[in-house]
């Protein structure tokens, strides 16, 4: 992995615009704006950010937590050049073994099919039997 790669606490402004910027290159994330990731991000209970040595944001994860029960990963995402350089292998060992988040009974993510196996390699499984994934969708 590129040694160069600093861990963030907070995102400056610049870095906010990166994310947003981030999130229009994948399907998933397209079309949030720079207001409403913002409020995103203050209603996020812990966020993991990477940034190169030009303070370039290179990865992003956001957490949602009671702090017991459970714990909700959103917005894994790597910045395409810096994919393959285990910084996503980074981003999901500093989350699984933050010592907040570490005793959370359920740290659970949804994810594609295709990335089924790299989460597995973290303890994550897809056997949750009698669950369905439900979703309500503003109409705004």
């Amino acid at each position: 992995m590129n040694t160069h790669i600093t861990a963030l606490s907070t995102l400056s402004p610049e870095q906010i615009d990166q994310l947003v910027a981030l999130y229009q290159d994948e399907w998933w994330t397209r079309g949030r704006t720079r207001q409403d990731v913002a409020a995103m991000l203050d209603g996020s209970d812990y966020l993991f950010a990477y940034a190169d040595q030009h303070d370039r944001l290179g990865a992003f994860a956001r957490i949602i937590t009671d702090g017991v029960y459970k714990a909700f990963i959103f917005d894994v995402i790597v910045r395409r050049d810096l994919r393959g350089s285990q910084l996503g292998a980074r981003i999901m060992a500093d989350i699984t073994t933050h010592p907040k988040l570490a005793g959370v009974r359920h740290l659970e993510l949804y994810c594609l099919p295709e990335m089924q196996d790299f989460y597995r390699r973290f303890g994550f499984g897809d056997a949750i039997s009698g669950v369905s994934l439900m979703r309500r969708t503003h109409p705004g």
